[in-house]
């Protein structure tokens, strides 16, 4: 796929004008230069770390009112409570749930089991740096395969990593969707990638952003779990769920995975606040569709004034965009701070491409307002 979408592919994109129809209504207007934000009241616009700029529904909201009252207990009980709401949710037996503090535990938690002094971590390039951090406590070594042309997983290349070690690679990382490009792996080349993987390595599919996807080629790598017992899935309540500030995640996996993971676990990995707001999330038939379409909708807004201001950027399927800006973001950055708006970091592999999270839909009409300023569009 070309990361530059053209006018008539981005229609394609949209629905065509059901597609438009909805964004004018959702961003009136045109932008213009002076169209920059306010922070008065409500600090720098953050539009950096891929959260919800919606936060908790209200039901999550209520339930951390209520959730004070057991402030002084360790959570127990209500822990018993999650896991079994997430086996019904995901339709698999409770002893494949393992809850961490934010799906970043579950990959802590996964170099510790998976990845010890002596084995390889293989992982795309450039992919959510955690899994890489993690290996350095855990004395792992890194294998990183780069991106494809267009920005994928090279997963040919990922799987001759794996195969060229045999019996030294403890686990492969695929963030689907990839953060930071927000591209995805296919259902049908996940699977069979995971056929092409030893057996004796563990396949983490990391599924942050897996609410936020529209492509039909997409499915969640649960599904495999019950056909391949190397795959582990990571989850997290950060994204479509808007409590990346309460640090709850959870894996899915077969029971001897859930174990392994488990023994690495640390002590007391939740709270009751956590737990109680994602119960109610949980049983709140409406969050995920409503979180969806309003940060998609603001997606497409923005990948709509990319294209028109002639922009290269990465078609995403996720909460972020990349966005190339010809030369070291660096500069870019700063003056986007200065402007009130936080960005989202480099990638050294990518130093020229900006990731941008989404926002409300006035944080993006002041993010780009900032951009034609900062790095002025280019004729078509």
């Amino acid at each position: 796929m070309s990361s530059t979408l053209t006018r008539r592919s981005l229609g394609r994109l949209l629905g065509a004008t059901a597609g438009a129809a909805i964004l004018d209504a959702r961003f009136p207007g045109r932008l213009s230069a002076a169209t920059l934000p306010s922070h008065a009241a409500g600090g720098p616009i953050r539009l950096s770390a891929n959260e919800n700029p919606y936060g908790p529904c209200q039901a999550s909201l209520d339930a951390f009112a209520r959730s004070s009252s057991e402030a002084n207990r360790y959570p127990g009980a209500i822990e018993d409570e999650m896991k079994a709401a997430l086996a019904k949710h995901h339709g698999v037996p409770e002893d494949r749930i393992v809850l961490g503090c934010g799906s970043s535990d579950i990959l802590r938690m996964a170099d510790s089991a998976f990845v010890p002094e002596g084995k390889t971590v293989v992982v795309a390039e450039p992919t959510f740096e955690a899994v890489l951090l993690y290996c350095k406590a855990t004395k792992g070594e890194p294998v990183k395969v780069p991106q494809t042309t267009d920005y994928r997983h090279d997963l040919v290349g990922m799987a001759a990593a794996c195969g060229a070690a045999t019996g030294k690679t403890g686990m492969v990382y695929v963030c689907n969707p990839n953060n930071p490009t927000g591209t995805i792996v296919g259902a049908q080349e996940l699977e069979a990638f995971v056929r092409r993987v030893p057996p004796s390595c563990v396949v983490l599919v990391d599924e942050a952003y897996h609410h936020f996807v529209e492509s039909p080629s997409y499915k969640s790598a649960i599904e495999l779990i019950g056909r391949h017992d190397n795959v582990v899935v990571a989850r997290t309540f950060s994204k479509i769920y808007g409590m990346a500030g309460m640090r709850l995640g959870y894996a899915v996996a077969s029971p001897a995975r859930a174990q392994a993971l488990q023994s690495h676990s640390s002590w007391n990995n939740t709270s009751q606040s956590g737990l109680a707001m994602g119960l109610a999330a949980l049983a709140d038939p409406d969050v995920v569709a409503d979180q969806r379409r309003r940060i998609n909708d603001a997606r497409r807004w923005l990948c709509a004034e990319l294209v028109r201001d002639n922009r290269k950027f990465i078609p995403s399927e996720t909460n972020f965009v990349m966005i190339h800006v010809g030369g070291d973001i660096g500069p870019v950055a700063h003056a986007m701070r200065e402007r009130g708006i936080q960005v989202g970091r480099k990638f050294p592999s990518m130093p020229d491409w900006l990731r941008v999270s989404i926002g409300k839909p006035e944080d993006m009409k002041a993010f780009v307002a900032a951009l034609r300023q900062i790095v002025p569009a280019k004729a078509a």
